[in-house]
């Protein structure tokens, strides 16, 4: 093939509907979720709904610190739904990059082509990064559109680095489920191990979070990683940036050594 790139301009082009589709739901729940902070947040009424929240609740919510417009915004975007719906378009898009193209036969196909297996994930493992990486990017600058008019307080360098682990978090599960759809050939392995690695770092935040006794879980969570130094109000924690993207990269790299050495298809 003389076109740069074709499994990557294929993957991504191929894709457009549904990274649109993705991209409506964040900017929906930005929307949603943002302008109610001015009516809600710092008021009286706001801090005695936590208060009256089981101290266990608000804290495996990350609702400790929602009185504040980076707290509310770390909370209800960056940490849950946001992450919800990056995590589900990540994993989805991973799993299919190459165990559901094995599942489905078009693999062997695409590699009749005249390309190499470790073309076929590179290229593919880019395409998702890209994906991921322009969905992090529109809900920056939404964040910053609505800074001002929500009284949201947001300092744009904390803002930059919150993305950046925000994209960081959702492409760990992505490649996750990449690198186990290409080491078992099947796309539901790669949906397992995705889910698996988002489903597991929330809720070891969460419990970790509870207790001294298991505050070791919180070693054990990309979504501490990500999150526990509260990247919205106190800026990014840049060396576990450094880890989210170095883990992805290791992956794809796992994943292509996989597909080189087994039989597709088989």
């Amino acid at each position: 093939m003389s076109t740069k790139l074709p499994l990557f301009r294929r993957a991504f082009f191929d894709s457009w509907r549904s990274t649109l589709g993705w991209g409506a739901g964040l900017s929906g729940a930005t929307f949603l979720y943002l302008p109610l902070y001015p009516s809600i947040g710092g008021s009286a009424q706001m801090q005695d709904m936590i208060d009256a929240l089981p101290a266990e609740m608000t804290k495996a919510l990350n609702y400790d610190q929602i009185a504040t417009g980076p707290g509310y915004t770390q909370a209800t975007l960056f940490g849950l739904i946001g992450f919800l719906l990056m995590t589900i378009a990540s994993v989805g898009w991973g799993a299919a990059a190459v165990g559901g193209d094995e599942e489905s036969g078009q693999l062997e196909l695409t590699l009749a082509h005249g390309v190499t297996r470790v073309q076929v994930v590179l290229e593919r493992a880019l395409s998702l990064v890209l994906r991921v990486v322009l969905l992090a990017a529109l809900v920056f600058v939404l964040v910053r559109l609505l800074n001002d008019p929500a009284k949201l307080d947001i300092l744009p360098e904390n803002l930059f680095g919150a993305a950046v682990l925000f994209a960081g978090l959702a492409l760990l599960s992505g490649t996750a489920a990449l690198c186990a759809g290409a080491v078992t050939g099947r796309r539901t392995y790669g949906l397992a191990a995705g889910a698996a690695v988002g489903l597991l770092g929330y809720v070891f935040n969460a419990v970790g979070r509870q207790s001294d006794d298991v505050q070791w879980l919180l070693n054990l969570s990309p979504y501490h990683w990500a999150y526990g130094n509260s990247p919205v109000a106190n800026g990014a924690d840049w060396a576990s940036a450094g880890w989210l993207w170095t883990i992805s990269a290791a992956l794809v790299a796992l994943a292509a050594f996989a597909v080189e050495r087994r039989d597709v298809g088989a």
